[in-house]
C-alpha cells in the first residue's frame, strides 16, 4: 500500500519514550509480582522492592518529558476516527498520564508516612508529609489500587493500538513505530 509509505510519524524521541516507559512498567510490574510470590523474609525481597522503586522513580521523571512532547503536534490518524473513537482515547490518555504521576507520588508519601527515607543514588527525597502510620496505609491502599488499576488501562490502550492496525487497518500505531514496521 503506497500511502503507508508516507505514514507521518511521532518523531524518535516521543517513540524512545513511548516504549522506554513500556519497558519501565514491565519492570515495575514484574519485580512486585515476583516479590510478591517470595517468601516473607527472602533476601530478594528486598531487591525487587528497590528494583520496582527505581523504576517507579524513571516513570515518574520521565513522564514530565512526555507531556512537554504533548505540546508537540501528533501525527494525524488516517483515515480520521470518529469522534467518540477520539473522545475515548483523550480520555485514556489522560488516565495513563495520571497513574505515571500519581502512582509515585502515592509512593513517596505513603513511605514518608512510614517514617522511611527515600533514597535515590547519592540523595534522598525530601519528606512531603510527618510520619502517621494510618495515613501511611491509606496511602499505601491508594497507591496498591491505582497499580492494579494501570493492568487494566495498559491492557487496554494495547488492545486498542492492535484494534486500530488489525481491524480498523488506520495508522494508529504505526505512528509509534520506527519506519521499517509497516503493514
Amino acid at each position: 500500500m503506497t500511502e503507508n509509505l508516507m505514514t507521518p510519524r511521532y518523531a524518535r524521541l516521543s517513540m524512545i519514550l513511548h516504549w522506554l516507559m513500556l519497558a519501565l512498567f514491565v519492570g515495575v510490574y514484574g519485580c512486585i509480582e515476583i516479590k510478591g510470590l517470595l517468601p516473607r523474609g527472602h533476601v530478594l525481597r528486598g531487591l525487587f522492592l528497590g528494583a520496582h522503586a527505581l523504576f517507579g522513580i524513571g516513570i515518574f521523571l520521565l513522564v514530565w518529558l512526555r507531556l512537554l512532547g504533548r505540546l508537540m503536534p501528533r501525527p494525524p490518524i488516517v483515515p480520521r476516527p470518529p469522534a467518540w473513537q477520539t473522545g475515548a482515547s483523550h480520555l485514556m490518555h489522560l488516565a495513563l498520564y495520571g497513574l505515571m504521576i500519581v502512582t509515585p507520588l502515592l509512593a513517596w508519601l505513603m513511605l514518608n508516612a512510614a517514617g522511611k527515607p527515600i533514597p535515590y543514588f547519592e540523595f534522598s527525597l525530601p519528606t512531603l508529609v510527618a510520619a502517621d502510620p494510618d495515613l501511611a496505609r491509606q496511602f499505601k491502599h491508594w497507591h496498591e489500587w491505582l497499580g492494579s488499576a494501570g493492568y487494566w488501562l495498559i491492557g487496554l490502550h494495547a488492545a486498542a493500538g492492535l484494534f486500530h492496525h488489525y481491524w480498523v487497518r488506520d495508522n494508529t500505531l504505526v505512528r509509534m513505530l520506527p519506519k521499517r514496521y509497516e503493514r
